[in-house]
């Protein structure tokens, strides 16, 4: 069920260009240094085409809540994605919003020097100045008022969020918000489903951090369940 992207509207700075790029499920909200829209959807074709090519000739891929093994040869997306789901021990479609994410903003970034591609509450950075974003957990009394402070030096940058509560996205948990950050965006995307799915009530927020941090190629994780939060690793939060 599509649920409308609200948070979208919360935007303050106003150094960049925003704009929307839909094709199918893919609904990205971008910005850059100036409008890239048609490139943006060119991308999104470029990055959705080999993926659903490959998902029709294995619809297990498509299905499955564990990791899959794929070909050498099979396509980068699949190939990011398998490799995510294996780190975070996940099917391979708990990455695929990262993943889209990241290989489309990738693309832009020929043309901009900052990128900011966020894909259903997927983000993927590459940014000159100091970045803040907002948590967004839902009913949770954190929700517009703590936030991650990203440096330029630590991008490109994956910044996802997976929730029992909020969203289309399949969760097993109830965080209110489970954040990962990792170089990786489908990497980042995969460890928050894992984490995500760990939290049951506000007394696994300290396993399931843990569970983050061992998740290779993981460098922060922020953990939102009702009225408590964890952090971990390399992850700034400030107040708004």
């Amino acid at each position: 069920m599509y649920e409308k992207r609200t948070y979208r509207h919360d935007i303050k700075d106003l150094d960049l260009v925003s704009f929307q790029a839909v094709i199918k499920e893919t609904d990205l909200y971008i910005r850059a240094s100036k409008d890239l829209s048609v490139e943006a959807v060119a991308a999104i074709n470029e990055v959705r085409e080999p993926l659903e090519r490959y998902i029709r000739g294995h619809p297990i891929f498509l299905h499955s809540l564990e990791p899959l093994p794929v070909e050498k040869d099979a396509p980068e997306i699949v190939q990011r994605m398998a490799q995510a789901a294996r780190l975070a021990n996940v099917g391979p479609m708990a990455a695929v919003a990262g993943a889209v994410a990241q290989m489309v903003g990738e693309k832009l970034l020929q043309w901009s020097a900052e990128v900011i591609v966020e894909n259903g509450g997927d983000i993927f950075l590459k940014v000159g100045s100091k970045r803040i974003i907002a948590i967004y957990a839902g009913g949770s009394s954190f929700t517009g008022k703590l936030a991650i402070e990203v440096e330029p030096g630590r991008t490109p940058l994956g910044v996802c969020t997976s929730s029992g509560k909020v969203g289309p996205s399949l969760s097993l948990g109830l965080a209110d918000a489970a954040v990962v950050l990792a170089p990786s965006t489908a990497l980042a995307d995969a460890a928050a489903t894992a984490v995500g799915n760990r939290v049951r009530s506000v007394d696994d927020i300290e396993a399931a951090l843990v569970l983050g941090q061992s998740i290779r190629g993981v460098t922060g994780i922020v953990i939102v369940a009702g009225d408590r939060m964890g952090a971990r690793g390399d992850v700034k939060l400030v107040e708004i």
